[in-house]
């Protein structure tokens, strides 16, 4: 399906049935929900939103950028969905590479050549402006997801309606979604898992979604009680933090059919202890912003193997490959691969980057995995170096790039160290110049003005000179094995929740 259609043709079938709800508008009807989706598409059409454009979406977490986004289909247009904690010239080269003219946002951020509006100017458009639907085709692109590469620059990734419809149809039929189903969303919604899990899946199965706001473990086993859903998607930091709660909180969670995992893998130990504790199913999955969310998940009514992935998701392909190309047999590690209909189009004006991870027809993960004879696939390592920290990925060479600005930083590398609650957390290894000095909150707080507060190290451990392998890179599994060694009782500044 086009998901276009979908307001109009809820509000038809059921006018009063629920669709979104968020802690500002209360519950939002099917009826309602499409009268401000085509509010907001007049408006969207009234500065240029058109086929073929994209509109930028800089919103947290509410029905306001649910609505933008479909308001943004309604016309034919693409949206890019930006992180509201990346810093302005972060959000400024989204906003340039994407080509986006228009940009929906919560503050007065303004950018040059770009008209800003807020989500009141989306309920109040020009009567005279014909918004009618554009005619739906499912090659149309439909959302341009950022994602940083190894390089460091971030790479927008294209999906097209035709992806978000392979990829909805599979959660429904994979997670047995129907009408009765209803999402609580904890996610930020400029991640695909947030928009294509607990948002364009259960509505396309006719359920409805409540959106949190920031994570929080006690306001959210309030909103759990309160908005009775049945089911959540989150991240392995998410988890941690629920199993670590005091044992006298005991939420009711009898509404829950199941909950979900993905981002980064979670500790089969972990997986047994929220299932205890709570008295639900948890289901691990696997996928990434170039596959539409996911690729691979543990049954929900069948063998779940804790410590795996699951099994490729139905309509997708998943294998093991080695570095000449050749499919490895079950039980050998190698690269995992994808083929199917959620694979993205390409990255935005990147023809060899796309080329790279579009190669031999398989998208190439940059992932190790391991599958065995009942193709159930274990994550055995990233060839990249990305860093998950509360399900945010974030890549090393991005913060080096900020730490190397500084006029008294000669080199800078750095790495991820596992955390009991984050999963990962970056530390910075840093050599100075001679003759220079500089202490790690003036550092920090310099990068606080170039990267986002997600991305600060938490840690800059300061070095004559940074190691180097024969080839003249940064040694990085030196690194980590320094850092291993070193004691953390020194390192560290107060984490906050993901």
């Amino acid at each position: 399906m086009h998901f276009a259609s979908l307001p109009s043709l809820r509000a038809d079938a059921r006018p009063d049935g629920p669709c979104l709800s968020d802690e500002t508008v209360g519950t939002l009807t099917n009826q309602a929900f499409a009268a401000r989706v085509e509010a907001a598409s007049r408006v969207l059409a009234a500065h240029g939103g058109i086929r073929g454009t994209v509109v930028a979406v800089r919103l947290p977490n509410g029905t306001d950028l649910v609505v933008a986004l479909f308001a943004a289909w309604r016309l034919g247009a693409a949206v890019t969905p930006v992180n509201p904690a990346l810093a302005r010239g972060e959000v400024g080269y989204q906003v340039a590479d994407s080509g986006s003219h228009v940009l929906v946002t919560h503050d007065d951020l303004a950018l040059e050549g770009v008209t800003t509006l807020s989500p009141e100017d989306l309920t109040t458009p020009d009567a005279a402006v014909d918004a009618g639907p554009a005619e739906p085709d499912l090659d149309d692109l439909a959302l341009l997801v950022y994602t940083s590469g190894t390089t460091g620059r971030p790479k927008g990734v294209e999906l097209t309606h035709a992806n978000l419809d392979a990829m909805t149809g599979t959660m429904v039929e994979a997670l047995s979604l129907d009408e009765r189903d209803h999402s609580l969303l904890v996610l930020p919604l400029f991640h695909v898992n947030g928009i294509v899990v607990s948002v364009l899946s259960p509505l396309r199965a006719g359920g409805q979604a409540t959106i949190a706001g920031r994570f929080n473990p006690q306001t959210f086993l309030t909103t759990l009680e309160t908005a009775r859903p049945t089911y959540f998607s989150a991240v392995p930091a998410i988890y941690t933090l629920l199993a670590n709660l005091p044992a006298q909180i005991e939420p009711d969670t009898s509404s829950l059919r199941f909950v979900a995992c993905g981002a980064a893998p979670m500790p089969a130990a972990l997986i047994g202890r929220i299932e205890e504790r709570f008295g639900v199913v948890l289901i691990e999955g696997y996928g990434l912003s170039e596959g539409t969310c996911a690729s691979m998940s543990n049954p929900l009514n069948g063998v779940r193997k804790p410590g795996t992935v699951g099994v490729a998701l139905p309509g997708q392909t998943v294998a093991v490959m080695a570095p000449d190309g050749t499919l490895m047999p079950p039980g050998e590690r190698g690269e995992i691969v994808i083929q199917g209909p959620t694979v993205m189009r390409g990255y935005l004006n990147r023809p060899q980057e796309t080329a790279q991870a579009l190669k031999d027809g398989w998208l190439h993960t940059g992932d190790v995995g391991v599958l065995d004879e009942d193709g159930y696939l274990r994550i055995v390592d990233r060839i990249k170096d990305m860093i998950i920290r509360g399900g945010e990925n974030i890549y090393p060479q991005e913060i080096e790039q900020a730490l190397h600005a500084h006029p008294a930083v000669l080199e800078a590398a750095v790495i991820g160290r596992p955390h009991p609650v984050m999963g990962e957390e970056p530390i910075a290894f840093v050599a100075l110049k001679n003759g220079t000095s500089l202490d790690e909150d003036e550092l920090v707080a310099f990068l606080t003005h170039r990267i986002a507060k997600f991305k600060l190290p938490t840690s800059v451990i300061f070095v004559d000179e940074v190691p180097k392998n024969p080839v003249g890179k940064f040694d990085k599994p030196r690194l980590r094995t320094t850092l291993a060694l070193t004691s953390t009782s020194a390192m560290g500044r107060d984490e906050e929740t993901p």
